[in-house]
């Protein structure tokens, strides 16, 4: 990364990516007339430039590219002048996916010495898999079902004392009333089941009226959660008549574990004498599972084990500058380690195709690759949307003029290492190393996708602030930028911006960040989404409703 220097009394910090790039990022409000020094030779800014946004380097014609990250990220809509900001005025989504991919050679692993010998804290698994968690999980097949799953999760924190909405029922009392209640010092619950981190419910709006696919999808998907290595056992409620049938679960599930260790209770509301008796069998097998699931303590284990998803939300401009590109080198590191990493959100890797498939370590994989991303956009185009509209309004407030643009500094999460595999929607990790795993750019599908697949720890990157947790994988939340980081702090777990001011590389934050995986994955650390009880979960829904 080459840095200018601009001068009006004083030095004003703006960035150019890429020694290829004809557009340069403010890092901070760029008044009207400053001079830009770019490559020896200033550049007047004909108009203010607000931070994270991009400006022109030199006078472009309608049609010519605009070239961000070294690549392609949009065309001119009409002419630009040389310091003339990147707006969605005058710059329409564009890519260069034509360009052929050169299969990369070589890949220089970074320095991991630091971590010789490292480990985590985790739970094993008689399938060999270890889990940075360990948690017993409440699954319903069906829609249907969702409030009898919110009985339970309330019948469940009241009895083990562990309500994470305690304060603001307590608030809301207060508010309502008009004063302050009394309080009481009462000495803190002992844990009943200290090697277990809690019951985690799912609801979703799946499970009947859908296609058939959509209905396998969701059994895939519930049966990775379920084997996933965080999760101790389950207990399964259907409702009887659903599509998503029993069976069919049992069969997804039997597949991810054929050895059939990990318990699984199944429950069915339409055999059931009441909803009373559902409920008692429903906590009986809940409270018999965290008895179970408490005898499995932490112990040391490699950091091969480790599954790192990494997913990006309420992007901003500075995102694929600072806490993307961080997350790159954390996942090359632990994949110099033997670990594993996982990339999502397909329609955020448009425009970066080449150079990804560039990195696939075989042709069939960049095959797998080329036919889901085609898949994907086909898809998109029969419903009438496309890749182009992937950039959320406050994306575009915030620098992120086009997908092709979020593409580039989104696709930063996955490191420089190889692509060892390429995974469908609902489809377990298998290999060791990076994979792409095909999902919507949606915050919450994509980490609920990552999770499905296995990913034990999940690193989210944001710019403008967004609270995404998982219901069974610790999110890691990263800002991109320092005022995010202090006014979000409650959410925020690590402050990328140093790197944006010039303060810290991102090599020796990657030591940091990785230490901080290791010890949110130890149970040492609790990321702030834990805390919060932020459990989101939302399945893809590929099809139609019927």
């Amino acid at each position: 990364m080459t840095h200018a220097i601009a001068s009006d009394a004083g030095r004003l910090a703006t960035l150019r990516v890429h020694a290829a790039d004809n557009v340069r990022v403010a890092l901070k409000d760029l008044p009207e007339g400053v001079e830009i020094e770019d490559d020896g030779r200033r550049i007047r800014l004909v108009e203010p430039i607000r931070h994270k946004h991009k400006f022109s380097l030199a006078d472009l014609a309608e049609g010519d590219s605009v070239i961000m990250y070294g690549v392609t990220v949009g065309r001119a809509t009409r002419p630009i002048a040389a310091g003339a900001a990147i707006t969605t005025a005058n710059t329409e989504h564009s890519t260069a996916t034509e360009k052929a991919a050169t299969r990369q050679k070589h890949w220089q692993a970074p320095d991991v010495s630091a971590f010789s010998g490292a480990k985590f804290d985790g739970y094993h698994r008689p399938d060999g898999q270890v889990g940075t968690a360990n948690v017993w999980l409440v699954v319903p097949l069906v829609f249907c079902e969702n409030r009898n799953i919110e009985v339970l999760r309330q019948s469940v924190a009241d009895a083990l004392g562990e309500d994470p909405y305690r304060d603001y029922k307590r608030l809301a009392r207060e508010l309502l009333h008009g004063q302050a209640e009394e309080e009481t010092t009462l000495p803190p619950r002992e844990r009943l089941f200290p090697n277990v981190d809690g019951v985690r419910f799912l609801t979703h709006t799946l499970g009947c009226g859908g296609t058939d696919d959509d209905t396998q999808a969701l059994c895939q998907l519930l049966a990775g959660y379920i084997c996933h290595p965080n999760v101790a056992g389950a207990t399964v409620l259907s409702l009887g008549c659903q599509k998503a049938q029993i069976e069919l679960l049992q069969q997804a599930v039997a597949e991810r574990d054929p050895d059939g260790w990990r318990p699984v209770h199944y429950l069915e509301q339409q055999a059931s004498h009441s909803e009373e008796a559902l409920i008692r069998e429903a906590l009986t097998t809940i409270f018999d599972g965290l008895r179970q699931a408490n005898q499995v303590e932490r112990s040391p284990a490699p950091l091969s084990a480790l599954n790192l998803g990494v997913e990006c939300g309420g992007s901003d401009g500075f995102s694929g500058l600072s806490a993307n590109p961080l997350v790159g080198a954390v996942v090359d590191r632990l994949v110099a380690l033997g670990g594993s990493g996982v990339l999502s959100e397909f329609p955020e890797l448009c425009g970066v195709e080449h150079e990804l498939l560039a990195r696939c370590r075989d042709e069939r994989v960049a095959e797998r690759f080329r036919i889901l991303m085609e898949a994907y956009q086909q898809h998109a185009a029969r419903v009438g949307a496309d890749f182009s509209m992937n950039p959320s309004p406050g994306n575009i407030r915030d620098g992120l003029i086009t997908d092709a643009m979020k593409s580039a500094g989104a696709a930063k999460k996955g490191g420089d290492s190889p692509v060892v595999d390429v995974l469908d929607y609902t489809e377990p990790l298998h290999h060791k190393g990076l994979n792409l795993l095909c999902t919507p750019g949606n915050d919450v599908e994509s980490t609920t996708a990552l999770a499905g697949s296995g990913a034990n720890l999940i690193l989210f990157t944001t710019g403008l602030g967004t609270p995404t947790g998982n219901p069974v994988a610790p999110v890691l939340k990263i800002a991109s930028n320092s005022e995010l980081a202090n006014r979000m702090a409650d959410v925020i777990d690590y402050d990328a911006g140093p790197i944006i001011r010039g303060e810290a590389q991102i090599e020796e934050l990657a030591v940091e960040l990785l230490q901080l995986c290791i010890d949110a994955a130890s149970g040492r650390y609790t990321p702030k989404a834990v805390g919060l009880a932020q459990y989101d979960f939302i399945p893809w829904k590929r099809g139609v409703s019927l």
